[in-house]
């Protein structure tokens, strides 16, 4: 393990991050820095966040669907999210990454 990483347990859908792996549900582990937390919880803000717009904007019935930053914001924001678990993750988590389709290219890092 690198110096100043330590094992964080993942779960996408709720943007839970926890070093328990027993405290809840989890998709992915990753070994990963203080730093590199704070990017990822930043990154499940920023889609709670658009999630929420997007609630607001379905509730106004003028508005064109196809005119959606909302769902947008939150497509490219979980790319980046599962980019970042790819790269900091164990085996099981590229893997599953990878058979799922989620990330269209993967730069593979030796």
């Amino acid at each position: 393990m690198e110096t100043g990483k330590k094992t964080y347990y993942i779960a996408v859908a709720n943007g839970h991050i926890s070093q328990s792996s027993t405290a809840a549900t989890w998709d992915y582990k990753i070994e990963a820095s203080d730093d590199e937390i704070t990017t990822l919880r930043e990154y499940f803000d920023q889609v709670f966040s658009s999630d929420w717009q997007g609630f607001f904007r379905a509730h106004v019935p003028y508005l064109e669907y196809h005119y959606d930053r909302e769902n947008d914001a939150i497509d490219d924001t979980n790319q980046l999210i599962y980019e970042m678990i790819y790269r900091l993750g164990d085996g099981d988590a590229k893997e599953h990454i990878q058979s799922q389709g989620i990330i269209g290219k993967i730069e593979h890092q030796e």
